[in-house]
């Protein structure tokens, strides 16, 4: 009974703060994309790194679990390192501002917007955690949608002909990526609200 309490105390101090720290993980994330995309379409991937690092930076800084949150960003530039190295060095998809000598690896500015994306798993995605199949219809859906706008809107990125060949690329890619990425984020932080509960429940004990 008291574990059942502490654990309702942990979640109604969760929900107290969620709305704030939600709306700025949504706005920050998006901020990134917006500045990495039209940096990298005037040449510039440094905005993009940049923009970043202060937001994952900040994020990393305030959460309550900060290692979970650096694996998670260990995981999510990975998956960046494999879906847009292969997209570039298949010459499926061509990206402005790409790194020096490098056209057949995924700019930096790409790897900044997963380490973003990457924060925003455990907060602003946190709902699609137990919706995993709901993760695979936005990573399939969604992932290609973003480039594309990154490629029409800005001209940050360009498919080679024929287009279809790229996009069914990064829609397999994603749709396996996110809900991948979705698991170890509810993996990784499983343990330490757990260990909350319980030390919230010994306390009442005592």
């Amino acid at each position: 009974m008291r574990y059942r309490q502490a654990r309702q105390t942990v979640s109604g101090d969760a929900g107290a703060v969620r709305w704030p720290r939600l709306l700025f993980n949504v706005a920050g994330n998006q901020a990134v994309w917006f500045v990495a995309v039209i940096a990298a379409s005037q040449g510039h991937a440094w905005p993009g790194v940049l923009a970043a690092a202060v937001f994952v930076g900040f994020h990393v800084a305030t959460a309550t679990a900060p290692r979970v949150e650096l694996k998670l960003v260990g995981a999510a530039l990975a998956c960046g390192v494999v879906v847009d190295g292969i997209a570039a060095s298949q010459g499926w998809l061509r990206y402005a501002a790409p790194l020096p000598g490098g056209e057949g690896w995924p700019p930096a500015w790409i790897l900044a917007l997963w380490a973003s994306l990457a924060v925003t798993l455990n907060v602003a995605m946190r709902s699609l955690q137990q919706r995993r199949w709901l993760g695979l219809l936005v990573g399939g859906i969604g992932g290609p949608l973003a480039y594309l706008a990154a490629s029409e809107g800005w001209g940050a990125a360009r498919f080679a002909d024929p287009a279809w060949v790229g996009i069914a690329w990064l829609a397999v890619a994603w749709a396996m990526a996110l809900p991948g990425l979705l698991w170890a984020a509810r993996q990784w932080s499983a343990v330490a609200p757990d260990r909350q509960c319980n030390a919230d429940a010994s306390a009442d004990t005592r």
